[in-house]
């Protein structure tokens, strides 16, 4: 019974990260840093940009920022997103990691 329950909450787990996004145009330096892939260095990359240039207009944008190339822009999926809120889940961890 507890190998059960501990499988459902990590497959439930798994999926609520899988839906977790991060709209770079609106997020924290903390909420990109949350992101795989992504420090201090490329979220700070990332907030100039937008500062210069405006908002993104898609994902595939992140291209033009420097330090990020189309890998990292592939790596990077589902997790963020150009319109909405920063899902909860994503600035939890956000403010998790900038509190240790």
């Amino acid at each position: 019974m507890k190998k059960m329950l501990f499988v459902l909450i990590t497959l439930l787990t798994l999926s609520a990260s899988a839906f977790a996004e991060v709209n770079i145009n609106t997020a924290s330096q903390a909420e990109l840093e949350s992101l795989n892939g992504l420090g201090p260095v490329k979220a700070k990359a990332i907030i100039d940009y937008r500062k210069k240039n405006g908002n993104f207009k898609s994902v595939a944008d992140l291209d033009a920022v420097d330090g990020i190339g189309e890998k990292t822009v592939k790596a990077l999926g589902k997790e963020v997103t150009v319109s909405g809120k920063t899902s909860t889940k994503a600035a939890t961890t956000a403010t998790k990691a900038t509190t240790k």
